[in-house]
This record gives structure tokens, C-alpha cells and sequence, in this order.
């Protein structure tokens, strides 16, 4: 048996970048909900930080779906 060593580094490259990229669109979102709290406590809009945060949570969904997708169909 072979290992491929430079197929399994690839994977695990691509992996660490997705799942990284990931996780920082999900604080972006945490984020910017916050942002939003304390812009209305203090009386502001806010509707800029929403907006971002609602972006930032599609981005993730939509990264989430399309590995379903790929597990799903593609196999």
C-alpha cells in the first residue's frame, strides 16, 4: 500500500484554510450583531453592522450547503 503524501497534504491544507475561513465570517457575523446591540442602546441605527452580520451568516451557510452538496451528489 502507498500513501500519497502530497494528495494528503493538499486535503489537509485546503481543510485547515476552509475551516479557518469558516470560523472568522462566523465571529464577523458574532461581531457585528454586537455591534448592532450597542449601536441601539445608545440610540443609533445599526443597520450597516446587520447587514454585514446577515452576509457574513449566508457566506457560511452557503459554505455549508455546497460541502453537503459535495458529500451528497458528488459521491
Amino acid at each position: 500500500m502507498k500513501i500519497d503524501w502530497a494528495a494528503l497534504g493538499s486535503v489537509f491544507g485546503v481543510s485547515l484554510a476552509v475551516t479557518v475561513g469558516l470560523v472568522a465570517l462566523f465571529t464577523l457575523g458574532t461581531a457585528g450583531l454586537s455591534r448592532r446591540e450597542r449601536a441601539l442602546a445608545q440610540g443609533g441605527g445599526g443597520g450597516v453592522a446587520l447587514t454585514g452580520a446577515c452576509v457574513c451568516f449566508a457566506a457560511c451557510a452557503a459554505a455549508v450547503a455546497y460541502g453537503i452538496f459535495l458529500i451528497v451528489v458528488k459521491s
